[in-house]
């Protein structure tokens, strides 16, 4: 299998980047939802706290090789050819992901910056974005709460239109992004 797309399938980079980008995306919402089940301040918290915000930040350095691969490469047909408000559908939905997996990483560093903390990646410390201004952290982070509340629905759209694809238009949308055997 090639690493790059061809007109009827996925290649090896594209796939390994889309799954490996929900691997990501699940590790992200389940460090910050199973934070929760720590008192506020607490050693596990913190760290699931830290790993979120790595985790996310690495969504955004991922992202960006992504969208190159997206643009350089063709993307496969589907086979037989949605009708045209299903395909326009797919686009606004991707076009979301994208957009969230780009806006997201970047709400967070923000989040961070303008609360005075520090930004952690892996070993090192980011550089503030912003200066510390408590009323614009509390903006940024209902923003990107509120946003992360849409993932979940846009994760869960994308995920179920696919299976709708699969199973009972049975077109091969899913299956030119699977592993092939």
């Amino acid at each position: 299998m090639s690493w790059k797309n061809t007109s009827k399938r996925y290649g090896t980079l594209s796939i390994g980047l889309h799954w490996l980008m929900l691997l990501l995306l699940v590790a992200v919402y389940a460090c910050i939802e199973l934070r929760e089940l720590y008192p506020k301040g607490s050693d596990p918290r913190e760290a699931l706290k830290t790993w979120h915000f790595m985790l996310g930040l690495s969504v955004w350095v991922l992202v960006v090789l992504r969208v190159y691969a997206r643009l350089t490469s063709p993307t496969p047909r589907i086979t037989p050819e949605p009708v045209r408000w299903q395909m326009l559908s797919a686009k606004l939905v991707h076009l979301a992901l994208y957009g969230m997996m780009i806006i997201m990483p970047l709400l967070g560093w923000l989040l961070l910056s303008a609360s005075g903390k520090p930004i952690p990646f892996f070993g090192l410390e980011l550089t503030a974005l912003v200066a510390k201004n408590k009323e614009f952290a509390e903006l940024i982070k209902e923003i990107h709460e509120t946003i992360g509340v849409l993932g979940y629905y846009l994760i869960g759209l994308h995920a179920a239109a696919a299976l709708f694809h699969h199973y009972y238009i049975k077109d091969d949308t899913l299956t030119r992004i699977l592993p092939k055997k």
